[in-house]
């Protein structure tokens, strides 16, 4: 029981802390028509076409499916859809830390300072 109350409070901290960190990064994508906007549709397609394999085909398509979202991750990138709002350097290493410490008590149920 101790030890499901350790991974519970690091799956928390590791989820509140991507929470804060991403709160201030927005990805914006848009349909154009005549193909004006290639990579933003791609990435959309990637994405969709990479989860759609992974959650219904994970034994086929797999390696597929892993290679799809990281194409359309770079493509989220290339397109300029990515736009990171400023933040405190106070909020950053609060956030930064809350995942890091979720992450070692979700996986080996302690943390060393």
């Amino acid at each position: 029981m101790d030890r499901l109350i350790v991974k519970l409070i690091g799956l928390a901290l590791l989820v509140g802390g991507i929470y804060f960190l991403g709160k201030n990064v927005f990805f914006a994508t848009s349909l154009a028509f005549y193909w004006r906007n290639l990579p933003a549709t791609g990435s959309l397609l990637c994405l969709m076409g990479g989860l759609a394999s992974l959650i219904f085909f994970p034994r086929q398509t797999g390696s597929l499916g892993w290679g799809l979202l990281a194409v359309g991750i770079l493509l989220v990138f290339f397109s300029g859809g990515a736009y990171l709002l400023p933040t405190s350097l106070w909020h950053f290493v609060v956030s930064f830390g809350a995942i890091a410490a979720g992450f070692k008590l979700f996986t080996e149920e302690r943390v060393r300072f």
